[in-house]
């Protein structure tokens, strides 16, 4: 790969916050590498549909602070298939495009795979509120959805306490549990359901409810994440096994929104900046992540492969705070 002179980047599925420093990154890293730098908008279909904006160090400037994405994002069927692929490859013929710096999660690399393999050099930067990426620690925008998911529970568990209730609260989460149980942590939940672990109602919820009321407690937080369970319908079973009618709150996607948390804005910053340096050092089709605090690279099939699994003992760690003992039915 020789010198390059031009490059792009989109951002692909779920929003998250930081995207936007991740964006001003490679575009301002790209410029002082001496190459150009093409915003891709709505994602993969931006690709396909010729949909793009050239960056400049202005039109990136006072991004970091901002919320979404601003070459807005969306989920492409029409790449998925073989036509689909080409048009997009073509895009980048005509535009001169020599990589793509893709910033999203398995998804959106599960497509540069594809397009790496059409011969456009991909560079992958992890974003997701949902922290599953297989391959990396740490994927920007799952600190500031832990944030706002926290400032969000404080505030119900103020009106909680005036009125001695139980709220259920749903946050985000759909094939992993990161989220949730930080969050359930955080805020001293009396129980956290998680899509990775089989939930035994009376056990994970009845009994914790109960073992907290033994303890003096007059309300109680339940936190689940939305593949975990329904809230209305874990509110419903609450009711019917001890009699009280709890409240229900699903935060939905406010948690993608807002101002990205600092280690959002410097992971981002980070990441993109390393992105563009592997094109530039003759290297592609490889996601970027972050190991034992450091930057990593690692090539983009076997990062595919690698399984992120929710650290369990946690579960004991927030059980030992809320009841004082790894089993609360001993209670």
């Amino acid at each position: 790969m020789g010198k390059i002179k031009r490059i792009g980047v989109l951002t692909s599925g779920g929003d998250a916050p930081g995207m936007n420093a991740a964006v001003r990154a490679v575009a301002r890293t790209a410029l002082a590498d001496g190459m150009e730098c093409i915003g891709i908008r709505r994602g993969w279909q931006g690709l396909i549909n010729c949909d793009f904006v050239q960056l400049t160090r202005e039109s990136v400037g006072h991004l970091l602070s901002r919320g979404g994405t601003i070459l807005y994002t969306a989920r492409s069927q029409e790449f998925m298939t073989e036509a689909g692929r080409q048009k997009a490859v073509s895009t980048c013929k005509m535009l001169g495009l020599e990589g793509i710096v893709a910033i999203g999660g398995d998804g959106t690399f599960r497509g540069a795979l594809e397009l790496s393999r059409l011969g456009v050099p991909v560079v992958g930067v992890p974003a997701t509120i949902d922290n599953d990426v297989g391959c990396t620690n740490y994927t920007i925008g799952f600190d500031s959805a832990c944030n706002t998911a926290i400032s969000c529970i404080d505030k119900l568990r103020d009106t909680m306490q005036s009125h001695e209730r139980c709220s259920v609260v749903e946050v985000m989460g759909r094939n992993a549990g990161f989220l949730a149980l930080y969050v359930g942590t955080a805020v001293g939940a009396t129980a956290v359901l998680v899509p990775e672990h089989k939930l035994d109602f009376e056990k994970d919820v009845v009994e914790r409810i109960r073992a907290s009321r033994l303890a003096g407690y007059t309300h109680f937080m339940i936190v689940v994440a939305e593949g975990a369970g329904n809230a209305m319908d874990i509110g419903e079973k609450i009711k019917e096994a001890l009699g009280i009618k709890p409240t229900i709150t699903v935060i939905g996607h406010i948690q993608r929104g807002g101002t990205p948390t600092g280690r959002d804005r410097e992971t981002a910053t980070r990441m993109g900046y390393y992105a563009v340096q592997a094109f530039a050092e003759g290297r592609g089709n490889c996601i970027i992540g972050t190991q034992e605090g450091g930057i990593v690279e690692i090539p983009i099939e076997e990062a595919l492969t690698m399984k992120k699994h929710l650290q369990m003992d946690r579960y004991k760690i927030m059980e030992i705070m809320q009841f004082g003992t790894n089993n609360p039915d001993d209670n």
